[in-house]
């Protein structure tokens, strides 16, 4: 029996062994966020403190956009390379059933229902809510434990955005491509194929019904080039792996976690266009 046909809700004791042995180990499950996180964190606080010694703010957020969009296309590649060694091929049909690129399944049916696509609006509105109003209380308490976490500075892109450096944006084109390609791998290609894609589906076999709680919290915890934000956007990562899970079609978790990527992208239109 494929994954495909287990319903998001089946408790492992009761699945077929031939389902049990597709499960990751705890050990695999650790050592894919591991491979896909560290080039991250060395790209983050070796590689970018070494490069942008004496760059401009502008340079210095342009050149960490690029470093951590190398990170992302990795995670890609990883994430080929673990379902070519699984399934021997990389079509597209292949990819669709392995990281349950569909359409939503009911929970009590086991069966598609497109009517559960109305649940992306609330899920959206839940997010940004956890975001808006819970990100600075958040960072405010995660700082006060661990206050090595602390941003220490040019690691944010909001020297890029800053008014004083707007006017240099009009017409280039070349920012506006960076940032597709980011956001491409960012909340697509990278990030969801490694942690929705191949990790989600294969982690009933260490943690059961909690597989989208610990889903989260890895994503969360992967955040170390950025660790200033992971217990902020801890809550937002929760309900991001809970509807890949719940309605076992990972277009929730992509879509959920686009959203930030249209936001800046209607910024960064306006920057490019002179309207900003």
């Amino acid at each position: 029996m494929s994954t495909q046909e287990i319903t998001p809700t089946s408790n492992l004791q009761t699945l077929p062994t031939t389902y049990r042995k597709e499960q990751y180990t705890l050990w695999q499950i650790l050592a894919i966020w591991l491979v896909a996180g560290a080039p991250m964190w060395l790209l983050g606080w070796v590689a970018y403190p070494a490069m942008s010694a004496g760059l401009s703010p502008v340079d210095a957020g342009l050149l960490r956009m690029k470093l951590l969009t190398a990170g992302l296309i990795w995670q890609f590649v990883l994430a080929m390379i673990i379902l070519y060694r699984e399934e021997g091929n990389i079509r597209l049909g292949t990819i669709t059933r392995r990281f349950w690129l569909n359409h939503p399944v009911s929970a009590s049916t086991g069966k598609t229902k497109k009517a559960l696509w109305w649940w992306i609006i609330p899920l959206i509105l839940l997010v940004a809510f956890l975001e808006i109003a819970l990100r600075s209380p958040l960072i405010d308490a995660w700082l006060k434990i661990f206050p090595f976490f602390a941003d220490p500075g040019g690691n944010s892109f909001e020297a890029v955005f800053a008014p004083e450096n707007r006017a240099q944006w009009f017409g280039n084109w070349s920012l506006l491509g960076l940032f597709l390609t980011s956001a491409l791998f960012n909340t697509f290609l990278g990030e969801e194929f490694i942690f929705r894609g191949v990790l989600l589906p294969k982690m009933a076999g260490v943690f059961g019904k909690g597989d989208w709680v610990a889903n989260g919290i890895l994503f969360s915890l992967y955040h170390l080039h950025q660790p200033w934000g992971i217990l902020a956007t801890m809550p937002a990562d929760l309900v991001t792996a809970y509807s890949g899970k719940r309605f076992r079609s990972n277009w929730f978790p992509i879509i959920i976690h686009s959203g930030q990527s249209v936001f800046f992208l209607f910024l960064i239109l306006g920057l490019v266009f002179g309207m900003a």
